[in-house]
Parts: C-alpha cells; structure tokens; sequence
C-alpha cells in the first residue's frame, strides 16, 4: 500500500535525480526530533483545538512553523550584514505587516523591561549581602 510518504519520496527522487535520505524526508517523530510539539499542543489548545491534538496536526503546524523560521532568517541574512541575522533586519522584513511588527515590537519591549527587572534584582540580592 503507497502510502503519502511514499509518493513525496518519490517526488524528492524524480526532482533531484537521487534519492534522499530517509532522515531528512521522513516527516513525524521517527525522522526527526521535534522542537515544539509541546507548545504548540498548549497553543492550539488555546485556540480551541481539542486538550490532545492529533500528532499529525502538531507535526504539520510545527513543519509550517520550522519552515516560515526558516525562510525568515534566510531572508534576514540577504537584508543585513551577511553572516548575520539582527532585530533590525527582522523589523525590515515585518514593516509592512502591522499585526507581525506590532507583536515584534511588543516582544522587543517585554525583553528590555525583564533585562531592567532581572538587573535591579540582581542589584538588590548582592547588596544585601
């Protein structure tokens, strides 16, 4: 029985002239090891999924995530210095999306407020002592 791998494995063949490695076609927990499966779960129970997702909507929405990470970090690296990935040339890439900058931007600020807090506790722990 052909199975969907089996028919992509095929298209990774034909298109490259090679046949790839299992490891890298092979999608689900078996070929590779998954990042966010956790959090995603959390989050799209959030979002009103059910409390245990199936496996194969979380393996798919994290291949779409990993995926958008990384075509937003290659086109980082072809905004900025090269070598490089920095906060400006993400706002760059977001600047026209206003919910995505919003969020970036919300982040941004949520980081310096927690660096100021971690450091003022900081100050305070050692002065106490």
């Amino acid at each position: 029985m052909a199975t969907a791998d089996d028919s992509f494995d095929q298209y990774e063949e034909e298109e490259s002239g090679e046949p790839q490695s299992e490891v890298a076609i092979t999608s689900g927990t078996g070929g590779r090891k998954r990042l966010f499966s956790k959090e995603l779960r959390c989050m799209m129970y959030g979002f009103g999924d059910d409390q245990n997702p199936y496996t194969e909507s979380v393996d798919l929405l994290e291949d779409l995530v990993i995926e958008f990470i990384t075509q937003m970090t290659q086109r980082a690296m072809e905004v900025g210095r090269s070598g490089r990935v920095q906060v400006e040339d993400v706002l760059y890439l977001v600047r026209k999306d206003k919910r995505k900058y919003a969020r970036v931007h919300d982040l941004l600020n949520m980081n310096e407020e927690l660096k100021k807090a971690r450091k003022a506790f900081d100050e305070v722990k050692y002065a106490g002592v």
